[in-house]
């Protein structure tokens, strides 16, 4: 790309959701966290009920970004082999080869991952955070860029297994994706009654690399980072800021969740095709990256507030710059 400008990047992330409307139908928040995740690097638990387009918006991103990927069906009898490969051993040399399994990709679906147990979702962990994976007694890069974008239904309980919150940090976004509105089912409705639209490449690794150079070039005020920090540390201590949440959350979000927000409200910024942070980005930002960071005391639970009432109450009581 020789020239990379903030009017090219609202040009193609333009390209992206046009791209994406093709086969979705609203679910603005999620393509905008997919786009906003993609230009990052990072990862997304995207929850919602059966039927509500999960799979069919990761689908689609992987058909129009031009990259490698994998879709993995997570089950109750998956094995890690199954996802990161394993070795083989081979009678004629007495020797092992390596079949690396489906996460090395650079895109990677990890659809219900929450059938599968701990064991296989733990298979993740390395692949996740230090974009590699080891198998006997060497280590595979996976390629770059990698993302794994996760799916998992709120309302059923039989055969899951929840994710850890060793886990859950690893992601960078956790996305609640709702029921449509009237308007929005009869608009899926009409849209399956044309044929199946044909998809183009909008983006390939050389324009996201160059997303990526440009949102690091984003400004980021002193006083923005500070508003961050201070978000993310009433998590932990709510007290310290004057906010009633006493006994409400058990557990707070961790550092990576500062770094979370540096990155996201960059993406963001030139995604409003700004070459600046404002304190919006933070606060539309703050649900999708602290909600499956805030674990709620049982007492809380009870009396009905929700990870995303405790963050309301937080923006609602810190001063933004």
């Amino acid at each position: 790309m020789s020239e990379v400008s903030l009017d090219w990047a609202s040009g193609a992330f333009g390209a992206l959701r046009a791209e994406m409307a093709k086969t979705l139908v609203g679910q603005d928040e999620l393509v905008e966290a997919l786009s906003l995740a993609l230009v990052c690097g990072q990862h997304v638990l995207i929850e919602g009920v059966p039927g509500v387009a999960k799979t069919l918006a990761v689908r689609t991103l992987g058909r129009i970004i031009g990259l490698d990927f994998r879709r993995i069906q997570f089950t109750p009898d998956l094995l890690p082999s199954d996802l990161v490969g394993t070795q083989i051993f081979r009678p004629g040399d007495g020797d092992f080869s390596v079949r690396k399994g489906p996460v090395f990709a650079n895109l990677v679906l990890a659809d219900e991952i929450n059938r599968a147990p701990a064991k296989v979702q733990s298979a993740l962990l390395e692949a996740m955070e230090e974009r590699q994976v080891t198998l006997g007694d060497a280590t595979y890069s996976l390629p770059e860029p990698f993302m794994v974008l996760a799916t998992q239904n709120p309302i059923e309980q039989e055969g899951t297994y929840s994710l850890p919150e060793a886990q859950l940090d690893r992601f960078m976004f956790k996305i609640e994706v709702a029921y449509p509105d009237r308007a929005g089912e009869l608009a899926i409705l009409r849209l399956k009654k044309t044929p199946i639209p044909e998809l183009f490449t909008v983006l390939k690794k050389d324009d996201i690399a160059a997303l990526r150079e440009l949102v690091s070039t984003v400004h980021l005020d002193p006083k923005i980072e500070e508003y961050v920090v201070d978000v993310v540390r009433a998590t932990r201590h709510p007290e310290e800021y004057g906010i009633d949440l006493s006994g409400a959350i058990r557990w707070g979000a961790g550092p990576r969740a500062v770094v979370f927000f540096l990155q996201a409200c960059q993406a963001r910024a030139v995604w409003k095709s700004r070459a600046f942070v404002m304190p919006e980005d933070v606060r539309a930002l703050a649900p999708w990256i602290l909600r499956h960071r805030i674990l709620l005391s049982y007492e809380a639970l009870a009396e009905g507030l929700t990870p995303d009432g405790a963050i309301a109450k937080i923006l609602s009581g810190i001063t933004a710059p």
